[in-house]
């Protein structure tokens, strides 16, 4: 499978077999991120009203959409393009200054090449014991890393060395690119790991195998595409 991380909380994911799926697009004005150029056969958002998460239109291909929040409240459990997605409901950091009420919205699991991979949508308080138990059995976890709106990050680590997902990949994090104040730049999180179980992708797209992932937690870093259209190429 290829990864292909686009900024923020937005990922492509190539399977060997599947459809081509794209989480969590944004608005490319609100987050400085590029402009998303690569085609999905399927979208999942977190939510429906922010717009650094659920910018499905704005992606090629005519794809099938899913809202991660939708699948939350409506018994956690759908099927798109022969994919199942399973979703629990999470709500926006509770100090939010864009919002008067801290929007809800759906973290979010699905499977592809044998891969389980988790997406944390935009939670930004304390996981509750359902919401960590959701993350159990993790292969790949789309991590947000802590602090300035979402979750801090001692209830992120909480989560991680309860569930122990086999690769962590972070997003959501202070680059030069996205530079909200108070956003932390993504040394604070790996100062929670050991310096050996970090790698880095040095480019914006990477190659996973089932059979590769580590038998231990390990973060991967990944660079943001620049020039989007890009997959697959090294940058």
């Amino acid at each position: 499978m290829q990864v292909t991380w686009y900024g923020h909380a937005a990922f492509g994911l190539t399977p060997e077999n599947g459809p081509r799926i794209i989480t969590d697009p944004y608005t490319p004005e609100g987050v400085g991120y590029d402009p998303i150029l690569d085609p999905a056969d399927l979208v999942i958002i977190s939510s429906d009203d922010d717009s650094a998460h659920c910018r499905a239109d704005l992606i090629g291909g005519n794809p099938e959409v899913v809202n991660a929040l939708e699948v939350a409240q409506s018994g956690g459990k759908t099927t798109a393009l022969g994919i199942d997605i399973t979703a629990i409901e999470a709500a926006e950091w509770d100090h939010h200054p864009e919002h008067e009420v801290p929007g809800q919205n759906g973290m979010y699991r699905f499977t592809l090449d044998g891969i389980r991979i988790a997406h944390m949508g935009d939670v930004g308080n304390p996981l509750t014991d359902a919401q960590q138990d959701f993350f159990q059995d993790t292969d790949v976890l789309l991590a947000l890393t802590g602090g300035y709106l979402t979750l801090e990050l001692p209830d992120l680590m909480e989560m991680i060395h309860r569930t122990r997902p086999k690769l962590v990949i972070p997003m959501h994090f202070r680059t030069l690119t996205y530079r909200p104040r108070n956003t932390m730049w993504i040394e604070s999180f790996l100062s929670h790991f050991k310096d050996e179980d970090v790698d880095f992708a040095f480019g914006a797209t990477t190659e996973l195998k089932k059979e590769d992932l580590p038998d231990r937690t390990r973060v991967l870093v990944m660079d943001y595409v620049r020039n989007a259209g890009t997959i697959g190429k090294s940058l």
